[in-house]
């Protein structure tokens, strides 16, 4: 039997990027938790499927058509949640695309692209979605970020790792705008998960998965299966008190020291 703090039904739950990986999962583990859930998604066709896939549950699904970095297209998906529910309780901002690039090589016109997905457009729907939660008195928004907006990866992510560092600040300063008002407002960094796209980069560089190994004491990366839990808690009265946290969902990266090994480490101990 589930506690009922972890409860969400009667509520209304809008997660970005749901048309596959932890977006998706996001979406089914708060369908699963009872809340009526908007799909937003670039990939309408991907987004239908998420659907089909929590029809069984007997709540209400909605797939939308969004391009997180066209903030007119972002504000269209909210004015379409009011027709539609009349309400918004919770958000998860996951979609948002990221390119990677050598500092002294990239197009400043690539590192505008990621900034407009991963900031501008993440900032707009915390923006509409803060509006609707202040006027209702309560509602949780999930900022998704990254351990590559804590600290540096390397490799030529420092575009993608100055967005996903300013979506955790950005989450900090909502939390601190909106708490007295009863919005909540968090974020997830997750590290390697298994996805379609790092299963391509794993195939082409294998000794990459031992490189990301090497840094997570659990000994395994992540599945998108495992952003479930931490986002029905973040959604959930579980966590009341729970506002500008930045939550590692990240097998231990971030707490080991970059020197560091742990038992069955691919890295020779000294």
């Amino acid at each position: 039997m589930s506690h009922p703090l972890f409860d969400l039904s009667g509520r209304v739950a809008m997660v970005s990027g749901a048309a596959s990986g932890m977006g998706k999962q996001m979406a089914i583990g708060f369908a699963e938790a009872g809340a009526d859930v908007v799909l937003a998604d670039i990939n309408l066709p991907g987004a239908d499927r998420t659907a089909d896939a929590i029809a069984s549950l007997g709540i209400r699904t909605l797939a939308v058509e969004c391009d997180v970095s066209d903030v007119e297209q972002v504000r269209s998906l909210y004015r379409t949640i009011d027709d539609e529910f009349g309400r918004i309780d919770i958000v998860g901002n996951v979609a948002g695309e990221g390119h990677t690039g050598r500092p002294e090589e990239l197009p400043v016109e690539k590192l505008e692209e990621v900034l407009q997905n991963l900031v501008v457009g993440r900032f707009t729907s915390c923006q509409e979605a803060g509006r609707r939660m202040l006027k209702q008195g309560k509602g949780s928004i999930i900022n998704f970020g990254s351990i590559g907006g804590w600290n540096s990866l390397g490799r030529g992510h420092t575009p993608y790792g100055m967005a996903m560092a300013a979506g955790i600040q950005m989450t900090r300063e909502l939390s601190t705008e909106w708490a007295s008002r009863g919005v909540r407002v968090n974020a997830i960094l997750p590290a390697q998960v298994w996805n379609d796209g790092l299963r391509a980069r794993v195939r082409a560089v294998p000794e990459l998965e031992q490189t990301f190994l090497g840094g997570i004491p659990m000994g395994r990366l992540g599945n998108a299966e495992e952003i479930k839990g931490p986002a029905i808690f973040l959604a959930s009265d579980a966590s009341s008190f729970v506002t500008g946290a930045i939550l590692p969902m990240d097998g231990g990266n971030l707490a080991m020291n970059a020197g560091g090994t742990y038992p069955g480490s691919p890295r020779a101990y000294a």
